[in-house]
């Protein structure tokens, strides 16, 4: 590997000269020149992390994860990656396995290595997290998640489930069961519900009920089951796309179609949304503006610039094949 030591020494200066170079600081025009031939020459890559250390200038933005191979994390963080790019800063990239003090843990870490700021996908803000926020020195931004005092870049998590809901109302569903996740996500967890309820509560004919599953697609699957034979609900609102996928899959377990039996939607607009059969109606929440305005909003906090407290991602609702009216209505 080509150290700052074998560029001052292939271009005949001194060490100093190169990071001076490096560092954006003052260097002769003909000294210039010959520093930049012999670094393209040998490609030379400089570690961008150690000068913004040595510059007091970091240009690391910190980004936790709860899991990389999420669509929504994956394609938020393409648009976080993307933008930072554009702004001359880089990205340091923590997973935190879902793991709530693995995700603390990340944040003291990215902050003892003097990061810029630290964007932070929660799953939830529990104590420890509240109370990392009031010590660490540095800007933080949460994204899918909101706290009072700290910056949130949210999803409207509510108002598209109320939507979406009143799609599946106007197709005269009157028997909907409602599958999510635990209310320590308060984004997911509560928020979606939140909109279910809201949406329910209008209609005098509606039998709307609340069911718990974890995240991945086996439990949801096993849940479904459950439910469908001691319930017949026409419709599911699933809280994700992938318990939308465990509720299609127990349909086929259970020799059920879709949406001839029962009616499917979801959250996210996953790749597999728009491929599988029956396509999945779904709410789509474009993960990757969503990390391009968390990037551009970071970059005005690092840099002094006024930036919302909580600012709203935008949504859609994709309708596809899964949803229609029940047979017989």
């Amino acid at each position: 590997m080509v150290t700052i030591s074998d560029i001052a020494r292939l271009s005949g200066v001194a060490k100093s000269t190169v990071s001076r170079y490096l560092n954006g600081g003052s260097v002769g025009g003909d000294t210039r020149i010959k520093i930049e031939k012999i670094i393209r020459e040998n490609g030379y890559i400089p570690n961008s992390f150690a000068q913004s250390l040595k510059t007091k200038r970091p240009n690391i933005i910190g980004t936790v994860v709860p899991r990389l191979d999420s669509y929504a994390s994956s394609r938020t963080l393409m648009g976080i990656d993307e933008q930072l790019l554009a702004l001359d800063y880089e990205m340091m990239i923590l997973n935190s396995d879902r793991n709530p003090e693995r995700e603390v843990a990340n944040l003291y870490s990215l902050a003892r290595q003097k990061v810029a700021g630290i964007i932070l996908l929660a799953t939830e803000i529990s104590e420890e997290h509240i109370t990392a926020f009031q010590k660490l020195q540095v800007p933080i931004l949460l994204v899918g998640q909101q706290y009072p005092g700290i910056y949130s870049l949210i999803h409207d998590d509510e108002q598209s489930a109320y939507d979406l809901c009143q799609l599946m109302l106007k197709k005269r569903h009157r028997h909907i069961a409602f599958l999510g996740v635990t209310e320590k996500d308060k984004a997911v967890g509560i928020g979606r519900k939140k909109g279910f309820i809201k949406a329910t509560s209008e209609y005098k004919d509606v039998k709307a009920t609340c069911y718990e599953t974890g995240f991945g697609i086996e439990e949801a699957q096993i849940k479904a089951e459950e439910i469908i034979r001691q319930d017949k609900p026409t419709a599911w609102m699933c809280a994700t796309d992938n318990i939308a996928l465990g509720v299609l899959k127990a349909a086929h377990n259970l020799g059920l179609s879709v949406p001839d039996d029962f009616s499917i939607t979801g959250f996210g607009d996953y790749e597999i949304a728009g491929i599988m059969h029956p396509g999945l109606t779904t709410v789509n929440f474009f993960y990757q503006e969503t990390g391009r305005t968390a990037a551009s909003s970071m970059f005005k906090l690092v840099n002094g610039q006024l930036v919302e407290k909580v600012m709203h991602s935008q949504y859609k609702i994709i309708e596809r094949e899964s949803l229609d009216i029940p047979l017989g209505v």
